[in-house]
């Protein structure tokens, strides 16, 4: 297990924790959380033994495997599926010992290091390698491109892939839903349910958190908080003990009314009734919630838009696209204030390039974008953050918004975004990520917009200042657009969700629920409210006959699966018929070494045709997988 003992940490003079004392047991799996700065990493620094106490001691078996995503993937030309499979040390350092025995003669080595690679699962490792890369959201063919072909966000997911490789007993994670899309942390999630070893993650994704954690480690007040339980039983236990607090109670109240107050609105409106009873899902946690985070310093609204324009923007039959290639077709939006819309889809879909369209950054190749001349854009995207002007501070940047602001007002603004005292006159330069993003947020909150086009704002954002962001897009009178990973967020804000897939921006009918259980079941043209397109007055004849169609466009492809999993259990037994001889002790006697040398050159070719099996299986099933996806899609 992993021990605490009286530990004290120190960073630049300032106590992160002290006296901390708790134990982790194998098979745990434990969220660290707390706020930016508390210091969640500095403790999985102190795990991996890169960082020393100040005080105490951290001990861990002395022969556990430790596993983590580096925090920058480095420039590689190899392929990336050979990139993911060197997360396996041990499998690595086995072909090297068959290489080393194959050169060298030495067939009783040889024949030790197969037994080794089979035992630890070497002919499976380019097939889970492949299945991993498949998870994590890339297409078929990248599994061959070289590393070096992909962007940054995409080399993240790759050092993801590369650490769940390893075979580890200890896995650290560090926000690692920061690059993903939903889909993509959906099946992240449920991989990590079945991780047999010991996990330690860091993360702000309520929903994340609480589907995955058994026991919550918080960093708070230099102190450090074993509980157990997911994140809601935590947030349960630390309001019981702020429950005496009188804030507590207001703010809760004030929550509740935001939310019944949709409820009331929208319960017997049919087009909304599913997002009415997800919010009424969330009102049996905002009492919690609430108490729970009384003490937050983030607390800010935005101010009332001057204009309130109806409508605010309207696409038309809108083409978009890069370089004369369209990527998404025949877009028609209209938004008006008070509009509330989710896009949902895969990474590199084209949500934020409909994002960038709306915002006027993206031309249209053909069809109209119409905006009001009172729009008033707040846009917020990731590459904002680097536009900051290093060597100033963040009064500067509100004061280049509004010269004629006071000081004093700027620096009250500026405390509801979490800087106050000197830190709101010290350069942008030595902001993390999180100040950089709320300071992006509180100049597009001081600019009164009347649209909100929300590109990822919770990438750098913590638990706190996620649920100071909900309240203020609650009370937001204008119309907002949000692309976010974060479910919580997207429930709780959301009225209405389009669907970026297949080049096209259609109306998803549902919540969030429904897009997950659709992600689930999308190989499944009759699952109900899974692809929210299927015409509901359809007659049963008709829906027969349709099904009939897409079984028939199937069927290629799923004999071509059946006539690839066949070879590979062929193989797969050739392989082992050839490894069960080479148990024979009389093989490696002198006069058996013609014998010998003829089985170890069958027993690798029957690897080599294992492993082409392997790739033409995995090439048929995402081939079967993908056409299934846009003949749903297409009902």
């Amino acid at each position: 297990m992993i021990e605490f003992r009286e530990v004290t940490l120190r960073i630049g003079g300032r106590i992160l924790f002290e006296h901390a004392s708790f134990n982790i047991f194998p098979g745990q799996k434990v969220g660290v959380t707390g706020a930016n700065g508390a210091g969640k990493s500095s403790l999985f620094k102190l795990v991996t033994g890169s960082r020393q106490t100040d005080a105490g001691e951290v001990r861990l078996p002395p022969n556990w495997v430790i596993a983590h995503v580096a925090q920058e993937t480095p420039t590689d030309t190899r392929a990336v599926i050979e990139f993911i499979i060197d997360g396996d040390a041990e499998l690595r350092e086995v072909e090297r010992e068959i290489a080393l025995a194959e050169t060298s003669g030495d067939g009783l080595a040889l024949a030790r290091a197969h037994a080794r690679y089979a035992a630890i699962g070497g002919y499976q490792a380019r097939a889970n390698a492949a299945r991993l890369l498949a998870g994590l959201g890339f297409a078929a063919g990248d599994s061959e491109r070289p590393v070096d072909a992909f962007s940054g966000g995409w080399r993240m997911r790759l050092a993801l892939g590369r650490a769940l490789m390893c075979r580890s007993d200890l896995l650290l994670l560090d926000e690692p839903t920061n690059h993903l899309d939903l889909d993509a942390i959906l099946w992240l999630q449920e991989w990590l349910a079945g991780y047999p070893g010991t996990l330690l993650f860091i993360s702000h994704d309520r929903d994340f958190l609480d589907g995955l954690a058994d026991h919550i480690l918080h960093i708070e007040n230099g102190q450090v908080v074993l509980n157990t339980g997911n994140f809601s039983a935590f947030e349960q236990a630390r309001a019981q003990r702020l429950a005496q607090n009188q804030a507590a109670f207001h703010r809760q109240q004030a929550e509740i009314a935001r939310l019944q107050g949709f409820v009331d609105r929208f319960r017997a409106k049919a087009t909304k009734a599913r997002q009415a009873q997800s919010r009424l899902k969330l009102l049996a946690k905002m009492e919690v919630i609430s108490r729970a985070h009384v003490d937050s310093p983030f607390e800010f609204a935005f101010r009332s838009p001057e204009k309130l324009p109806r409508p605010l923007l309207q696409t038309e039959d809108v083409t978009v696209g890069y370089e004369g290639v369209p990527l998404l077709e025949k877009i028609g939006m209209s938004l008006m204030p008070g509009d509330r819309v989710g896009l949902l889809g895969r990474n590199g879909a084209g949500k934020s390039t409909l994002i960038r369209l709306l915002a006027g950054l993206q031309p249209p190749l053909s069809g109209e974008r119409r905006v009001s001349s009172e729009l008033r854009l707040g846009y917020f995207a990731q590459h904002q953050l680097e536009l900051l002007r290093p060597g100033e501070n963040a009064v500067f940047h509100v004061q280049r918004l509004d010269d004629k602001a006071s000081e004093k007002d700027i620096r009250d603004f500026l405390g509801g975004f979490g800087f106050s005292g000197e830190r709101t006159f010290d350069p942008i330069a030595g902001f993390s990520g999180g100040e950089k993003a709320r300071l992006v947020l509180a100049l597009i909150v001081y600019q009164r917009p009347n649209l909100l086009l929300l590109d990822e704002p919770t990438n750098h954002l913590d638990l706190q200042m996620r649920l100071a962001l909900i309240r203020a897009l609650q009370d937001f009178e204008g119309a907002v657009v949000l692309v976010s990973h974060d479910s919580y967020l997207l429930r709780a804000v959301v009225d209405d969700f389009f669907l970026v897939a297949d080049g096209g921006v259609t109306p998803f009918d549902g919540d969030l629920d429904d897009y997950r259980a659709w992600l689930r079941n999308r190989a499944s043209s009759t699952s109900s409210g899974a692809d929210g397109h299927r015409d509901a007055g359809a007659s049963r004849r008709e829906t027969r006959r349709a099904d009939a169609e897409r079984r028939q466009r199937l069927r290629p492809l799923r004999l071509q699966l059946e006539r690839a999993e066949a070879e590979l259990e062929r193989c797969s037994k050739r392989r082992e018929e050839l490894e069960a001889q080479l148990t024979d002790p009389g093989l490696y006697a002198a006069e058996a070494k013609d014998r010998l040398k003829r089985l170890l050159l069958d027993k690798a070719e029957a690897e080599n045709s294992q492993v082409r099996a392997e790739a033409a299986w995995y090439a048929a099933s995402e081939a079967l997988e993908q056409a299934q996806l846009q003949t749903d899609m297409a009902c």
